[in-house]
């Protein structure tokens, strides 16, 4: 029987899933992060080895006798000069006829939507959009932290920590937020966040990110300007699934199924709601749907989509039913 790997590559941690073409999940793992620009090549070559035994050994399955297995790796893709590096990253651990690398946000789609044409919307520590719609395909967003990633964890809480210095001056009304700052570094003085956030773990992409946890807690206690930031996120979340469907093509008026992965979408009543009303206003219609797996689970699907082998309704159903995410 078919086996196919499924790797979801994240900035924080990294989830490998082990099925066979029945859609029986044989193994799971979770490991580091796998975002290359903080942790460096060797380090992720080191990782996926690491994952990839792992999960193999559970299944009592020799590399030789897997199918398929498809990476997803963030900033995939946005280096061309890095590609064949990038691509021969799971070697020799896996021979290269037998996997692909590509992008994490194809995870996110492939399990959202099952590999059915529509847009997933991705809003974790980054922010991107991916879509495929009658043979076609196309990202949005995804720029990075530096002068992208909307509406993601690192954009809220860099806004929040911007918000946090306007309050600090009085160029804006203290909120629950400046407060909630200011015990969560043990503040001193409010300059000394300068040296919290730029020295340390803190100047790490994912440390840094965790950080959008104050901003919502401040907007959860009433915070308005805290709550207006999540409403600009969504809105910038919607535009980069409008300029996704533009990038596709899609003809006026087709519903197109739009779905969601990451974790600011746990947070329903601050990011997810307000995605779906920003959806609203837009001039296309949209057809706002839950995720039917975790972006693993996609991973894993999609490896079997890149093999050339379609799993039955009932297989997929069955990775959909069993495929809980893992605990932290």
């Amino acid at each position: 029987m078919n086996t196919y790997l499924g790797v979801d590559g994240g900035g924080s941690k990294s989830e490998f899933m082990l099925i066979d073409q029945s859609g029986v999940i044989l193994a799971r793992h979770q490991d580091g992060p796998a975002y290359y620009l903080e942790i460096g090549i060797d380090a992720l070559r080191a990782m996926l080895a690491r994952g990839i035994h792992a999960t193999l050994e559970q299944a009592s399955l020799p590399p030789a006798r897997l199918t398929y297995a498809f990476v997803g790796l963030p900033a995939y893709g946005e280096d061309s000069l890095l590609l064949a590096e990038l691509d021969a990253v799971a070697s020799p651990t896996l021979s290269g006829g037998s996997y692909r690398c590509g992008n994490d946000m194809v995870c996110g789609w492939a399990g959202a939507l099952a590999c059915q044409d529509g847009i997933n919307m991705v809003a974790g520590t980054g922010s991107i959009a991916y879509g495929e719609f009658d043979g076609r395909s196309a990202r949005g967003g995804g720029w990075g932290e530096v002068f992208g990633d909307e509406g993601s964890a690192y954009w809220i809480a860099r806004e929040g920590l911007t918000l946090f210095s306007r309050m600090s001056d009085g160029r804006t009304p203290r909120g629950p937020l400046y407060d909630l700052v200011r015990e969560h570094f043990g503040l001193k003085q409010d300059l000394d966040l300068c040296a919290a956030v730029n020295g340390g773990a803190r100047g790490l992409r994912s440390e840094f990110a965790q950080l959008a946890r104050i901003v919502g807690d401040a907007a959860q206690r009433g915070d308005i300007a805290a709550r207006e930031l999540f409403t600009r996120g969504a809105d910038e979340l919607a535009a980069i699934i409008d300029a996704t469907r533009k990038k596709l093509n899609v003809p006026d008026g087709f519903v197109v199924p739009v779905s969601y992965s990451g974790g600011m979408f746990t947070l329903t009543e601050l990011v997810l709601k307000p995605l779906q009303s920003a959806l609203d206003r837009r001039g296309h219609v949209y057809n706002f749907v839950a995720p039917r797996m975790g972006p693993a689970a996609g991973a894993a699907l999609y490896a079997s989509k890149c093999h050339g082998t379609a799993l039955t309704d009932a297989a997929i159903e069955r990775i959909a039913r069993l495929s809980v995410p893992l605990t932290a």
